[in-house]
């Protein structure tokens, strides 16, 4: 598997590395020497940012607060368990399972990577334990222990999860496990996530206050809730954050305020600390436009802005021969080629601006930056990208912003121009 998807799960490095030091101490010091020195490695490790983007919308319009790379796939990570937990909620309102359903744990599940609850072979969890397990801890051996005890194998509830997006218009989603855990062939869009998130909200109010919940006691250990907006944001209620490398730090939060809910999701943090700050910076522009207030985004995007990273679509997963018990097989929907409706109106109506011209790659990107902060609201939807051309010999990196309403992109010149910043508006060549 590739190195860049390997799974440093977000804040737990601490608690794995104390249970390993326990067990260190009953074998070997040169296991431990020779552990020491890769956790040195491991630690000195900076986690990159995946591929930026993010959104905030109002969750009963769907109507669109902040938008960038909305649309293009990336890697869930741990906002996987948001549909492990949707397919647990709706079991539970249909009375096929309850809260103090026991599901007993595998040895697949329990040599799940970290993070864990530290479940052994034979262990059992009840199901109410299992939400609690993958709200706070995001326990990946918890979710495989849910997938197993109603699917059969983690694989065919993975089935199940892809269904379900289908169902919830969640049309760019694949998934090929109930964690998150790194897979080439689990993506989904910011706005697929916005989606899940409200209909977590509308379809079970009343397991939804479980987002809420900022601690979680299993066996004598104390688990916090990794999303720190629980306390740190006013009106905040939930949902999931998620890690892995090739991701970066993601979050989907949802909010209240003056009568309005606000869901936002962001891909790519370089850290969980600027996925929060980006993430309140974002919601507060949104309810701000709600209140009809002026409001300046400090945190456009992740260090500087690079042209999205487009993930290849993946096939969608093959039937397994197993067939998850009572549950009804749902045709899955053909999505690998751009034909929907929406796409194509945007190629329709593309419109571009280029905010500069510049003999160095830098100095293209430090543009977009500058251009984004200048007029954020009319930029929301473009695609930020350096395009390299060539001119008598010389090259030179045209910044320019792509994808646009043609009205977004005159309202886009008209603010740059009185910003002093360059800007030509025209329709896209492609």
């Amino acid at each position: 598997m590739d190195a860049a998807l390997r799974l440093k799960d977000e804040s737990t490095l601490s608690d794995d590395l104390t249970m390993t030091m326990h067990w260190i101490q009953h074998n070997h010091l040169l296991v431990l020497a020779v552990l020491i020195l890769a956790g040195s490695f491991f630690f000195c490790h900076r986690a990159q940012a995946g591929p930026y983007a993010a959104l905030v919308a109002e969750l009963e319009s769907e109507r669109p607060l902040f938008e960038r790379n909305a649309n293009e796939l990336r890697y869930p990570a741990s906002l996987t368990k948001m549909m492990t937990l949707y397919l647990v909620f709706e079991s539970l309102a249909k009375g096929e399972i309850t809260s103090n359903t026991v599901f007993r744990a595998s040895r697949y599940a329990v040599l799940r990577p970290p993070s864990r609850l530290g479940l052994q072979a034979g262990n059992s969890i009840t199901v109410e334990q299992g939400i609690l397990a993958l709200v706070t801890r995001s326990a990946n051996d918890a979710a495989a222990v849910i997938a197993e005890g109603m699917a059969g194998s983690e694989s065919a509830f993975a089935q199940l999860m892809t269904e379900k997006a289908r169902e919830l218009g969640m049309s760019r989603t694949v998934y090929r496990n109930a964690s998150g855990l790194p897979d080439p062939n689990q993506v989904t869009t910011a706005w697929d996530q916005f989606r899940l998130g409200k209909s977590l909200y509308k379809d079970f109010p009343q397991y939804y206050p479980y987002f809420s919940t900022t601690q979680f006691q299993f066996q004598g250990r104390s688990f916090h809730n990794h999303n720190h907006l629980l306390k740190t944001y006013p009106g905040a209620d939930g949902i999931k954050t998620g890690f892995v490398n090739a991701s970066g730090f993601n979050l989907v939060a949802s909010a209240r305020r003056g009568g309005y809910r606000l869901i936002g999701v962001v891909f790519g943090g370089t850290s969980a600390s600027a996925r929060d700050a980006h993430m309140r910076d974002i919601l507060d522009y949104g309810f701000a436009q709600l209140d009809g207030r002026e409001y300046t985004i400090r945190t456009v995007s992740f260090d500087e802005p690079e042209p999205p990273a487009l993930l290849s679509r993946p096939k969608l997963p093959e039937r397994s021969g197993q067939k998850p018990s009572s549950k009804k097989k749902v045709k899955l929907a053909d999505n690998t080629s751009p034909s929907n409706k929406g796409e194509n109106e945007r190629r329709k109506d593309a419109w571009q601006v280029r905010v500069g011209s510049f003999t160095a790659k830098k100095s293209a990107e430090q543009r977009l930056t500058q251009a984004l902060k200048a007029a954020p609201y009319p930029l929301r939807h473009a695609r930020a990208m350096v395009a390299a051309r060539t001119k008598g010999g010389k090259k030179l990196y045209l910044a320019v912003f792509n994808g646009m309403k043609k009205e977004d992109a005159v309202a886009a010149c008209k603010a740059l121009k009185r910003k002093r910043i360059e800007c030509i508006s025209g329709k896209s060549s492609s």
